[in-house]
């Protein structure tokens, strides 16, 4: 059985994992490489996000959707984002917290896609 996400050394392992899922994605993997010079400085600013969403860690600083509203973004790479990021939690965590972690990945990417196609006058939503 694995364990759930219960501490910051779980959210440095799911991100890393995750963020290297992503820069293989031949979908989505292109617009990370596009904008994201240095991964370092992304990483750590997901594990704040991450600590802070999960375990209300004060730390993380920024406007994610204001990052993601200029991206060339559409329902297809919400969906694979969201296939890879369950995938790694499955990979490596199981239970109460996993599960609300991808619950929550699932509201943003909803959120998020909504905005945006708000933005671009259409309506859109996740499937997943």
């Amino acid at each position: 059985m694995k364990a759930d996400i219960s501490n910051f050394e779980d959210i440095v392992l799911f991100v890393d994992s995750f963020y290297s899922k992503v820069k293989e994605d031949e979908l989505i993997g292109p617009i990370f490489d596009a904008v994201i010079t240095d991964w370092n400085p992304h990483l750590a600013k997901m594990y704040d996000f991450w600590n802070a969403v999960l375990f209300g860690i004060a730390g993380f600083k920024g406007n994610p959707f204001a990052r993601h509203a200029p991206l060339p973004l559409e329902k297809p790479h919400f969906e694979r984002w969201l296939i890879l990021f369950n995938q790694t939690i499955d990979e490596h965590f199981s239970g109460e917290m996993a599960d609300e972690t991808k619950k929550k990945a699932g509201m943003m990417a909803e959120m998020f896609l909504s905005k945006l196609s708000h933005m671009k006058g259409g309506s859109d939503r996740v499937i997943v």
